[in-house]
């Protein structure tokens, strides 16, 4: 099988990684419509189980989690009727888990909203940790038993609930009103007050938003395969974590969690597609 120079794939998954869309990239780098989604699968798999494998024993202290939102192949209403009720056809929702020190995206989970995989995920996070931790979630209620369950009395766990004012005219459709209160609640053990926060997972569901097309609202690159996007989010979290500078770490996060040594180049996770 013909495969691309490795420079060649390097500048296709960069050009990915900074938010493109596969067409803008077949006319950028003048290669098929093909070329780019093979690519972005098979790197994408590497990247997850090379991340499954060294994101491990971490020694984050405080985690935030959340949820964002997306669709895959229609939006839910206009999914036809023989699809509806099957996994990958209208909403999709990738649960993000972020250290709030060392900016380490640790996990991710691309699945329903359901309590069924707050469980997995959250114990998928457990699985890599090597301290306790205090850990902020919104107040989505099957955090709750999946923290309860995974954790037991192991773990520092606080719910901030947002407070919202009425909805502004003409807006509600795309977005959520004006925030104009918190409520902190503290769920088990003894979590600071003052690192009750959802700030950093939510500013890195909006790097989410710009690093990849598919998720961003109201064009028509999102994705038509639910295989294709989440290939797409274990690329952006190889970027994310491995070769992006931070721009307050001044390194990347995998560095600052002891991962890795080095700022990994674009060309080093393109070379993960050859990898056994």
């Amino acid at each position: 099988m013909n495969r691309l120079p490795i420079e060649r794939r390097a500048q296709i998954l960069r050009l990915l990684v900074e938010g493109n869309s596969i067409r803008a990239i077949t006319r950028i780098s003048d290669v098929s419509k093909n070329t780019v989604t093979k690519l972005l699968c098979s790197v994408g798999s590497k990247c997850l189980d090379y991340q499954d494998e060294v994101l491990r024993n971490l020694p984050c202290e405080r985690l935030q989690c959340d949820e964002i939102w997306s669709f895959c192949y229609a939006k839910e209403k206009k999914v036809p009727e023989e699809m509806r009720g099957h996994f990958g056809f209208g909403d999709v929702w990738t649960w993000t888990a972020i250290c709030a020190d060392t900016k380490l995206v640790p996990c991710w989970h691309v699945a329903r909203r359901s309590a069924e995989d707050a469980n997995a995920f959250i114990k998928d996070l457990a699985s890599r940790l090597r301290n306790r931790v205090q850990l902020t979630t919104d107040g989505h209620k099957p955090y709750l038993n999946a923290v309860k369950g995974t954790f037991e009395s192991e773990i520092d766990y606080a719910v901030l609930l947002k407070i919202y004012g009425p909805s502004r005219d003409g807006e509600r459709r795309y977005g959520p009103s004006e925030c104009i209160g918190t409520e902190r609640f503290i769920i088990s053990g003894q979590p600071d007050q003052e690192h009750i926060s959802t700030s950093f997972i939510e500013r890195g569901n909006l790097s989410m938003r710009m690093g990849m097309r598919r998720f961003t609202r109201l064009t028509n690159a999102f994705s038509k395969k639910i295989e294709n996007l989440a290939h797409a989010v274990s690329l952006h979290f190889m970027h994310y974590n491995f070769a992006r500078i931070h721009q307050t770490l001044r390194i990347t996060p995998a560095m600052v969690a002891g991962v890795t040594s080095h700022v990994w180049e674009i060309e080093e996770i393109a070379a993960l597609e050859d990898s056994n």
